[in-house]
Order: C-alpha cells, then structure tokens, then sequence
C-alpha cells in the first residue's frame, strides 16, 4: 500500500485534530498528582473531546475500550486505565488519537508524578531529545533511515533500550498508514520522505539497556522485559518544502 501524499488542505484539517489533542494534553498536565487515577484521567478526555467536538479514535479500534493508552513506569505502551492510584515518583505515558470531522492527529507523552529519581528524569529528558531529532531529520528527500539513525543515536550515547517493536506511522484518515517509522536505522536507507506525507514519530526508551518487552495476557498491555521504566514522546508531523511541520502542539 503506497504512502498517501496529503494536501495543504488536508494537512490544515489534521492541525486541527492536532491542536485539539496538544489542548487535551496540556489540560492533563494541570491535574496529573499522587492520587488521581488513569481512570479519571481516560474521563477528562473523553469529556474535554466531546466538548472539543472530536472523539477519541482509538476507543472501539480492535476492541480497544478506552479513550487513551495510559502506561505507568515499565508498562511502556497500550496500558489500560485502571483504579489505582497514581504515586510520587510514577511516570505515566497518555497516548490518544483524536478525530475531528475524520481527520486524525496521534501523539502520546511521559508525564511524571510529583518528583522522580534522577535516572528517570534524564531518561524523560533524553526521549524527548530523540524525538525531536528524529523531527529534524525528516526533512523532504531524507530517509526513514535518517530519521530512525537520530533517534538511535540519542538511545545509544546514553545506554538506553530501544522498544524496536514499536514504531511511527502514517496517519490522516486512519489510525495506523503506511509507512512504519522505526526508531533506529541506516542513514539513506529506506522510504524517501515527500512533501505531503503526514508521519509520527515517537522514540520508546527504556532504562534497562535491552528494550526488551513482552506482552500481557490482555494482548494489549507492553511491559518492559526487565520491569525497567519506559518512556514514550510522541508528534504527528507534516513533511512540508520547508521541512516538518508538528501538527500536535
């Protein structure tokens, strides 16, 4: 299946999606603390969404059955919202897809409750870093390729797992496009990105050096092998002439 070239147009309607969702998550950010559960936090958004007029795209997909992805310490994706509360010294990963007028914008992001261990405030603090050189990278006529070697380089200079089964991806009309966009590769290796495309990129790290992981019994839930902590940043972008546009800020 070939990579769909977007147009202004519809770059413009996947902003919109995408400024709806950087809204959603800076309206989590006011209320994540010790004691607030994943549970209330998959409400407010399904509410703010609605509010918003746009719903989240991922509730329903494959008989996923809440609004968001909420994963705590070594779950590094797909978590389910649960009861329990969240701690100080947690790290919790919301991860959403919103459609507007069946446009769609995807972007997920570490959080961290109250105060952290200095390993993991860098590990947060390096994810992020990768993301936006994979970001960089993906230039019009650049690689997937180069944009994965970015993002590698970052993991490998700090001794970081990479969860190399997870990967970026197209997005517009439907939730997973062509193409993958891994997190590691060879520079000028790969699809050759064009104006037009509409791609995430979203570095998964761990502290453990592996990046192994495994998946529980839910079929959903991805755990670090080793129980070390995962983090996750995410953007949507558009390849534009004049470089990548972020579509989720």
């Amino acid at each position: 299946m070939r990579t769909p070239l977007r147009s202004k147009e519809d770059i413009k309607r996947i902003r919109e999606s995408g400024r709806i969702l950087a809204a959603c998550h800076r309206e989590i950010a006011q209320v994540l603390k010790p004691g607030i559960t994943t549970y209330e936090i998959d409400a407010i958004v399904e509410r703010f969404l609605e509010k918003n007029g746009a719903y989240p795209e991922q509730k329903g997909y494959k008989g996923f059955p809440y609004a968001t992805c909420a994963s705590v310490n070594e779950v590094v994706c797909h978590g389910f919202p649960n009861k329990r509360p969240l701690e100080a010294g947690d790290v919790v990963t919301i991860d959403m897809v919103v459609n507007k007028d069946g446009w769609l914008a995807d972007s997920g992001w570490t959080y961290a409750i109250d105060q952290v261990s200095a390993d993991v405030r860098k590990l947060m603090e390096h994810t992020h870093e990768a993301l936006f050189k994979g970001i960089e990278a993906a230039q019009p006529g650049a690689t997937l390729g180069d944009v994965g070697h970015a993002i590698e380089q970052v993991a490998n200079r700090e001794g970081y797992g990479i969860v190399k089964p997870l990967v970026g991806h197209g997005i517009g009309r439907a939730l997973h496009e062509p193409p993958d966009v891994p997190n590691y590769g060879i520079p000028g290796r790969g699809l050759r990105l064009k104006e037009g495309m509409v791609i995430t990129i979203e570095p998964v790290f761990t502290l453990g050096r592996s990046g192994a992981v495994f998946w529980e019994d839910d079929g959903w839930t991805i755990s670090s092998a080793d129980g070390s902590v995962g983090v996750q940043y995410e953007h949507t972008i558009a390849i534009t002439r004049e470089g990548p546009m972020i579509l989720t800020e």
